[in-house]
């Protein structure tokens, strides 16, 4: 299989995941058959498509013309035979559950080609696991996106034992031919490589608001007014490189281990403090009732000024 071989896409799942799957399928021109067990299921999808679909041309990234394109390039179904038996790639997004994820698998198998590509969406679940009982796990990667996929141009991909070279090579180069920014894990690793930092650095925002040291709405604050800042434009690495005439490597020799004194007084637990939740929520909310209008005060508000941002963030980087 070659990526110019792959003109269908099936989209197994239409939850949030799965129809932002099928927006960016659609928007780079390719036919997407979007399947659900039933069409509740697909009337949910589609009004989760509608919604984000608005978004981006409320916000100048596409035609109303282009819209209507876009939806007519999806085609929903509750026949899986329908959905993958013509389909070169398979993106699945179903329930984070391995028994699910193996019965899915074991469904698609019944219907696709022997040689259609197959992509698990699992965020946290090793390729491995769910294909152990496939007939063709060669077929078969992890593809974990960043949510929501048609704006967030990061999918992580993971091969499985059995994951052929040529398989991975194809599924890599077809994301990137998509706008996708694919990397690649050489071996298994729980949590991949960007919730593993993520959650790495969110321990260390758990363990600074439960020392007293800041509230959580101030860490927020740092984090989106310091670093996030650069990060949404060049990774950490990158802004070392950046950051000393040297490069890296004389940032590297500047800093010398000044940050052990650091190290040592940051959090190395392994168990997230149960009272978390409790500690956090009101931070959150009220971080939340400080906003300025034009962010707003809702989780509605709030998911509506983030895609807003995005959007202009992937403007930027050329990629709407």
């Amino acid at each position: 299989m070659k990526v110019s071989d792959i003109k269908k896409v099936a989209c197994v799942g239409g939850g949030v995941i799965g129809s932002s799957w099928a927006i960016q399928y659609a928007m780079r021109g390719l036919s997407v058959a979007l399947y659900d067990i039933n069409d509740e299921q697909l009337l949910k999808s589609r009004g989760q498509m509608e919604k984000s679909l608005d978004a981006l041309v409320g916000h100048d990234a596409i035609t109303q013309t282009q819209k209507a394109e876009i939806v007519a390039r999806v085609h929903p179904t509750t026949s899986m035979e329908e959905a993958v038996s013509d389909a070169q790639f398979i993106q699945e997004s179903g329930p984070e559950r391995l028994e699910i994820k193996r019965s899915i698998l074991a469904q698609v198998e019944q219907y696709a080609a022997s040689d259609a590509l197959y992509a698990s969406s699992t965020s946290g679940l090793l390729i491995s696991e769910i294909v152990a009982e496939a007939a063709h796990p060669e077929r078969c990667v992890g593809a974990h996106p960043y949510n929501p996929p048609h704006l967030i141009p990061l999918v992580e991909i993971t091969r499985g034992e059995k994951s052929s070279d040529e398989v991975v090579k194809t599924v890599y180069d077809f994301y990137q031919s998509i706008g996708k920014e694919a990397v690649l894990l050489r071996k298994e690793c729980p949590g991949f490589i960007a919730n593993r930092l993520q959650l790495a650095l969110y321990r260390e925002v758990q363990d600074l608001v439960m020392r007293g040291v800041c509230s959580v709405e101030d860490v927020d604050k740092a984090l989106v007014y310091g670093p996030g800042i650069r990060w949404a434009i060049f990774g950490h690495n990158m802004i070392m490189q950046m950051g000393n005439p040297g490069g890296l490597t004389g940032m590297v020799k500047m800093l010398g281990n000044s940050g052990d004194v650091w190290l040592a007084d940051m959090a190395s637990w392994t168990h997230q403090p149960d009272n978390w939740s409790e500690v956090a929520q009101p931070g959150v909310d009220e971080e939340m009732a400080h906003f300025p209008d034009y962010v707003g005060h809702t989780n509605a508000d709030c998911i509506a000024y983030r895609d807003r941002m995005l959007i202009e963030i992937l403007k930027l980087h050329k990629k709407l």
